[in-house]
């Protein structure tokens, strides 16, 4: 095995390891949350499936691309090559929108009780799961034209002409069917992405006020107990950052390879990196504004 090849492998265990374990951890601990706390709280719900999608990401992509790497390259067969990237794609969809609600749901909690906006707030978690059962539908529905497209390399006819995806081979579709789907995968990335902007713009705004309101208010020591909704903003907040980074460099990535039409393998690790990025991070952002130490130590 080459250098290069260890490298890449290495690089694909420090994602899929961390996040595999992370995103479980965040799992247990708002399922169990939920299960046993006396209050059902929606946003507890939409972690639990933001973690679960993210699951699902980095067993489908991460630990597949790891077996590439030791050039198992056939071991999935044409079933499994259909299921572990249509499950990649279908994931990556749920992740955006999951990520969305969480997004809005955060702002609309936060907002003042003398808006509009309060109306919209769900009060327990049954009333968040027709938005995650929307989110399925559209999303099995938008990636469904995979299942006729993707083949693996031993069932290809070499004078097909095919793209490469890490472990598979996506054969060339009708430009009418190709530009439908993508119209649409398009038009879902624009609608929940415009709602993640409008949600943080309204969560740093409401932060901002708050800052000068303590600062006007109280010490500095007492400024740095912030209530529990100031911190859960903050993780939101961080989640934003997050994703938008990995998603944008990873968006601007495919634009330049699809039109290029390269197979570098320095890009397409570069791609694998971003794809798993924010699937593998994400969970630590939760846990970190979850744990504080500090505090606990400073009790003592």
């Amino acid at each position: 095995m080459k250098w290069n090849d260890i490298t890449q492998a290495l690089v694909f265990l420090s994602l899929a390891g961390p996040g595999i374990v992370g995103n479980i951890l965040v799992f247990v601990r708002y399922v169990y949350t939920s299960a046993l706390g006396t209050e059902k709280r929606p946003i507890d719900l939409i972690i639990i499936h933001l973690a679960f999608s993210n699951l699902i990401i980095i067993c489908s992509t991460g630990v597949t691309d790891i077996v590439t790497v030791f050039y198992f390259r056939n071991f999935l067969g044409d079933i499994g090559c259909k299921a572990m990237v249509y499950l990649a794609r279908m994931a990556r969809g749920l992740s955006i929108c999951t990520t969305c609600l969480l997004s809005v749901v955060q702002a609309v909690t936060i907002s003042p009780r003398i808006t509009l906006w309060t109306k919209l707030k769900p009060q327990t978690s049954c009333q968040v799961l027709p938005f995650l059962l929307l989110f399925w539908i559209v999303n099995v529905l938008i990636s469904s034209n995979l299942l006729s497209y993707i083949k693996a390399g031993s069932d290809l006819n070499r004078s097909v002409a095919a793209k490469f995806i890490a472990h598979c081979y996506m054969l060339p579709s009708r430009h009418i069917i190709k530009w439908l789907f993508l119209s649409l995968m398009t038009l879902r990335d624009v609608i929940f992405q415009s709602l993640m902007g409008w949600s943080s713009g309204s969560m740093a705004l409401h932060l901002y006020k708050h800052h000068k309101r303590v600062l006007y208010l109280y010490s500095s020591r007492s400024a740095s107990n912030s209530p529990p909704e100031i911190r859960a903003t903050w993780s939101v907040l961080i989640l934003m950052t997050c994703f938008l980074f990995f998603y944008w460099v990873d968006f601007i990535l495919s634009f330049y390879t699809g039109f290029t039409v390269t197979h570098d393998s320095r890009l397409l690790n570069i791609k694998v990196f971003l794809e798993l990025g924010y699937a593998s991070f994400s969970p630590y952002v939760l846990i970190s504004r979850e744990v504080h130490v500090p505090n606990v130590l400073h009790a003592h």
